[in-house]
């Protein structure tokens, strides 16, 4: 028989979940960390928290950014909420050895120092549940290849944002295969298009964060 507190309790956790989500959208990190210790708190477990509530909210929020109902400011609000939680998390999942999404590397090739549209990509995929090794900026070919030697990586993702930098992602892909690494490799940035994706023989292109989730999963077959 299930006691009034047993679902006063799960009632309990359902409203904190739910609020959380809510401040993930809202952008509200403060409010968002404080949840996620009430949820600790109150027992639950780190990756139902990170799939109930945080990628719960950032899918929302992709959808909304998708149809021009939040702007860039607003994602980038959301994403420090979401980041506010899951620095709570990570050790927790870490220590639990949890299996996450898949791990994305990436970087902004050489010669290129832009980084808000690569960090941006980053709080993304770790709102949907991936795991995110941020090579920096202006990457040597040997960075993108050290992270594949050391790590497991599911997706390699580059930024260009200048012209004059895009044919190091070429570089950077010709040595990966030529090393034989099976990795999938993802690129982006504002001067760069579908075709040009294509002509350099990346697996995957996308214009924004959201769109590069989605592509992502679609190519690691993970796709809803």
């Amino acid at each position: 028989m299930i006691e009034a507190k047993d679902v006063a309790s799960h009632a309990n956790k359902a409203a904190l979940l739910s609020a959380l989500t809510q401040c993930v959208i809202d952008g509200y990190h403060k409010r968002a960390e404080e949840l996620t210790l009430e949820l600790l708190n109150e027992g639950l477990p780190a990756r139902e928290i990170l799939d109930s509530a945080l990628v719960k909210g950032m899918e929302i929020v992709g959808i909304r950014f998708r149809n021009n109902e939040m702007f860039l400011p607003e994602v980038l609000a959301s994403a420090r909420a979401m980041k506010a939680s899951l620095c709570l998390l990570e050790p927790i999942l870490s220590a639990a050895k949890v299996d996450l999404v898949g791990t994305l590397a990436i970087g902004t090739v050489k010669g290129d120092v832009h980084d808000i549209g690569k960090n941006i990509v980053s709080m993304m995929f770790q709102g949907h549940g991936f795991r995110v090794i941020d090579l920096g900026i202006n990457c040597e070919v040997e960075r993108f290849i050290e992270v594949l030697k050391t790590h497991s990586v599911d997706i390699l993702g580059m930024s260009a944002l200048l012209t004059t930098t895009m044919q190091n992602m070429k570089i950077v892909i010709d040595r990966v295969r030529a090393e034989g690494y099976s990795v999938k490799v993802m690129v982006g940035g504002a001067p760069v298009t579908a075709a040009f994706a294509q002509q350099i023989g990346a697996d995957g292109y996308a214009r924004n964060a959201v769109e590069a989730v989605e592509k992502a999963k679609a190519i690691l077959g993970l796709a809803h």
